[in-house]
């Protein structure tokens, strides 16, 4: 298995800062607008999901929210047994690994629902969620101190997160022939 790693350069992180789509406060509100299956990205995001008796097809959680560990009712909440799958991958804050890619593909393509666990940080994981999941399906992550974004994978969307992987340092023409192969 190759090490492919993409890197996030300090001069893309400001472009990382404006949502990718609209923000919702109300969790009952986002589920009426997203489309299946959904993606969850970040422990808070994959907590009030589940608190509203909706398991996204695959959630990422790193047991962090804003760079502090989750309190024990939203670890325990998203940790419980909610997911008929689960793997743990290692992704060093400010990357995309091989590792968290094929967990995503891999989540999508199984029957049922998938937690991925991440040894690191699952920040990133939205961009490359919004390319491999099928057209039209839903990406949703925190955006912090403002609410949860909720992201279409639609043409304006799928280039948008396209354009920043490819700002990013490494192979990342390996990275978007593995998204796109979903």
């Amino acid at each position: 298995m190759s090490s492919l790693r993409l890197d996030l350069p300090a001069s893309l992180r400001h472009e990382l800062k404006e949502p990718l789509g609209p923000i919702y406060t109300d969790t009952d509100d986002l589920l009426g607008a997203a489309t299946e299956p959904i993606v969850a990205v970040g422990d808070i995001v994959t907590y009030h999901l589940l608190n509203a008796d909706y398991t996204p097809a695959v959630a990422f959680v790193d047991e962090r929210t804003k760079r502090a560990e989750v309190d024990t009712e939203v670890r325990e909440t998203v940790t419980a047994d909610y997911f008929d799958h689960r793997r743990t991958v290692e992704n060093p804050p400010g990357t995309i690994t091989e590792a968290l890619l094929d967990a995503l593909v891999d989540g999508l393509a199984d029957d049922g629902s998938t937690l991925i666990v991440v040894d690191g940080e699952e920040d990133l994981a939205a961009l490359a969620a919004t390319l491999a999941v099928p057209p039209g399906a839903s990406v949703v992550y925190g955006q912090p101190d403002e609410g949860m974004v909720l992201v279409t994978a639609d043409d304006a969307a799928r280039e948008r997160c396209r354009d920043l992987l490819a700002g990013m340092d490494g192979p990342t023409d390996e990275a978007l022939a593995m998204l796109s192969a979903t």
